[in-house]
């Protein structure tokens, strides 16, 4: 009598699945493409369908698999909506309802989330951005790289909201200053930015306070919404990003508070594509702790009966670009500071950048700069500058 056949593990019913989810997005395991992977530890694909984006960021980290091109896999994947075939285990769902129950973006919350992202050291940020040190997406229409996508940037927003000589700005998570320093310099403005970030204080006042370039910019180690006075522009450029569902309408009031009647406001976000009360849970965890990007329809809930929408601009495929330049200078300088970012640190930073732009390829979320006037006042002329 033969022998009966073995029943299959769960090890190989796991990597039958993921073989199968993978083909759908033509991606091969073992294959010659860019895109395909290579499997250096079979527990790969128990990990991935247990525990989703998590399983696939760490089991990368600590080199189970690799990919020529982690961005081409990543845009493959989501663009077969993989996303929605592996959920993950019941401990993922815990972060929804955590979310819920919780105010994660809470004054309590806000600064350490700023600091285990944005206080890891300038060492690497210095390397990585460009000389203005510039931490959101670029504006790529006519730019041929790095500097001059940010440049162009910068001076999108300063058109956009009709910067004059002598005004006063506010700049909501101001990071190291960049577009402080350009309505300053170019505009004459003096600028006022805040942000939670300790290392981002000191560098940017070095840069452009009296020890550096001697603007009329000053950077405040303060809570957006502990900030006082009136302005005659209020900017927020990747800020709204880090401030939670819970807090939408706080910092839209913010913003309209601190904004003189006749003011204009800017606000500059990576936006989901649906609402969501959380991030995805490999960013939750080694990224940007407690941080979810807003959906159009949360903004406008948010901005309701406090603002008019006077301009919608969508610049999200323009975040491939940029994190592809931030991925590069990363990589040609990670021998200068490989002493304090080991292997595991590199292989998450190469995840986050190359999957994030491999995400926006796919249009898995949006970027967009929104310009807003309190009710009743006429519409200025400069806001559809393009």
């Amino acid at each position: 009598m033969p022998a009966l056949p073995s029943l299959p593990t769960r090890r190989t019913d796991a990597e039958a699945i993921v073989r199968e989810l993978f083909s759908h997005a033509d991606v091969q395991v073992g294959g010659t493409r860019a895109w395909d992977i290579t499997v250096r530890d079979p527990r790969f694909y128990d990990r991935l369908l247990r525990d989703a984006s998590i399983g696939f960021g760490e089991s990368y980290m600590e080199d189970w698999w690799e990919v020529p091109q982690l961005d081409v896999l990543v845009e493959k994947l989501i663009r077969s909506n993989i996303k929605a075939k592996i959920l993950g285990s019941w401990r993922l769902k815990a972060l929804t309802i955590k979310a819920l129950v919780l105010n994660l973006q809470a004054k309590t919350r806000s600064g350490p989330s700023v600091e285990a992202h944005y206080d890891i050291g300038n060492d690497l940020y210095t390397r990585m951005l460009d000389e203005r040190m510039v931490y959101t997406c670029g504006y790529w229409k006519d730019a041929k790289n790095l500097a001059e996508s940010q440049e162009a940037k910068l001076d999108l927003v300063a058109r956009k909201v009709g910067l004059k000589p002598g005004m006063r700005v506010l700049d909501l998570g101001c990071g190291w200053g960049g577009m402080a320093s350009w309505a300053a310099e170019k505009y004459g403005c003096s600028v006022i930015g805040v942000t939670l970030s300790k290392d981002q204080v000191q560098l940017g006042n070095d840069l452009w306070g009296p020890k550096g370039k001697k603007l009329d910019v000053e950077l405040r180690l303060c809570d957006y919404r502990d900030v006082k006075g009136k302005f005659d522009r209020v900017i927020s450029i990747g800020m709204m990003e880090h401030v939670g569902p819970k807090n939408h309408s706080d910092m839209m009031r913010v913003i309209h508070d601190r904004l003189v009647d006749d003011g204009v406001a800017l606000v500059h976000t990576i936006a989901n594509n649906m609402s969501r009360s959380h991030g995805t849970p490999f960013i939750e965890k080694y990224i940007f702790p407690n941080a979810v990007a807003p959906s159009l329809e949360q903004i406008g809930r948010a901005s309701g009966g406090l603002f008019v929408m006077e301009d919608l601009h969508n610049i999200g495929p323009d975040y491939d670009p940029t994190l592809m330049a931030w991925w590069k200078n990363f990589d040609r300088t990670y021998s200068e500071i490989s002493h304090r970012y080991d292997r595991k640190f590199y292989q998450m930073w190469k995840m986050y950048l190359l999957a994030a732009a491999g995400a926006g390829r796919a249009r898995d979320g949006q970027l967009y700069q929104m310009v807003f006037t309190k009710t009743g006042r006429a519409k200025p002329d400069y806001v559809h500058s393009r």
